[in-house]
């Protein structure tokens, strides 16, 4: 009888002591991070949905702190996603770019969408009732963000 090998696949590898978060937990506290900020919760909120301190909550988001797989499930609950949400973009072992080269990926994009400033510049761009002033002022940020193909016509 012969014994087939299995190949596996690599793992991502974890984090020695002192070495900082493993990107993994970066990764999955970023989505945590995510998903509670386009919901407007704050940390306190959110972690006494599930039973935790904000500071807790942090240490989760910073990826500081493992979430363990119970507490990932609870937060996949509150938050209203499936908890593969927590895993997706995650880059591949393999396709980890250097930091200095990397382009902004979807995933930073993305991620960008959950800043504070992000979300109050969307809130007060919808509160403009005037739809004419709401597509100008959209224009103009387009214009001042660098994106040229869709800028009005002058006017007479």
């Amino acid at each position: 009888m012969t014994a087939t090998k299995t190949k596996l696949a690599s793992a991502h590898t974890l984090s020695k002591r002192g070495e900082g978060p493993n990107p993994i937990d970066i990764h999955v506290g970023a989505r945590l991070r995510l998903r509670r900020t386009l919901l407007g919760l704050s940390q306190e909120k959110l972690g006494e949905a599930v039973g935790i301190t904000f500071q807790q909550l942090q240490k989760y988001e910073r990826g500081s702190n493992r979430i363990s797989a119970s507490r990932l499930f609870n937060l996949s609950q509150v938050l209203g996603v499936p908890v593969s949400f927590f895993f997706d973009d995650m880059p591949a072992a393999d396709d980890v770019p250097s930091a200095a080269a990397a382009p902004m990926t979807e995933t930073d994009e993305f991620e960008s969408m959950a800043r504070r400033e992000t979300l109050e510049l969307v809130r007060a761009y919808y509160r403009i009732a005037d739809p004419s002033v709401r597509k100008r002022t959209f224009d103009l940020v387009k214009a001042l963000g660098g994106e040229r193909d869709h800028v009005p016509a002058a006017a007479d």
